[in-house]
């Protein structure tokens, strides 16, 4: 008998994961601010525990954000609540989220943190689906293309039988002009 995997009530809704989750020089990413109030510990302690564990967040794990992509953020975002901060933030990818689980120890942290990989997954899975989809209309698009001229031509004998010419209807009334005593 297969063992039943446990999936606990999840701690924090998908929906506000998902919408911690930006797109940075390429790379879905979530900040370090974000990322602490999931954790529910302070941003500098989170900061701390990455800087004296700076050999596991390479840049590709974790990287500062510069200025410029900072003010685009938080203009993106139409939000203030950022305010004002000494220091750029950190943008964590998928791995560098997965490594953090080993610098932070709290079991909200370790919880927070499976959760987070988890939508990371599901976004990926999603995304592949509608590449899938936007390959299989590639393919279509190109079966169809030098079609085009016999599609135009069948529509244009479908509407022929669908709206046939109505031939003139005379008109019945008096006229002006003409012989009142045929």
């Amino acid at each position: 008998m297969a063992k039943a995997i446990n999936q606990s009530r999840p701690i924090v809704a998908d929906e506000i994961v998902m919408s911690k989750i930006y797109f940075i020089r390429g790379h879905k990413v979530m900040l370090d601010e974000d990322l602490a109030v999931l954790y529910d510990v302070e941003t500098k302690q989170l900061k701390r525990q990455v800087r004296r564990n700076n050999s596991r967040f390479p840049e590709d794990f974790m990287f500062e954000l510069t200025k410029k992509e900072f003010e685009d953020l938080r203009s993106q975002n139409d939000t203030s609540s950022w305010g004002g901060t000494r220091y750029m933030p950190m943008a964590f990818t998928e791995q560098g989220v997965a490594m953090l689980s080993s610098v932070l120890s709290s079991e909200r942290a370790i919880k927070v943190n499976i959760q987070i990989i988890r939508i990371f997954t599901r976004m990926r899975e999603i995304w592949l689906t509608n590449q899938e989809i936007l390959l299989k209309l590639e393919q279509l698009d190109r079966k169809v293309t030098g079609h085009d001229a016999d599609i135009q031509v069948i529509f244009k004998y479908l509407k022929k039988l669908l709206n046939p010419p109505q031939p003139p209807r005379r008109m019945i009334g008096f006229k002006a002009g003409e012989d009142e005593l045929r």
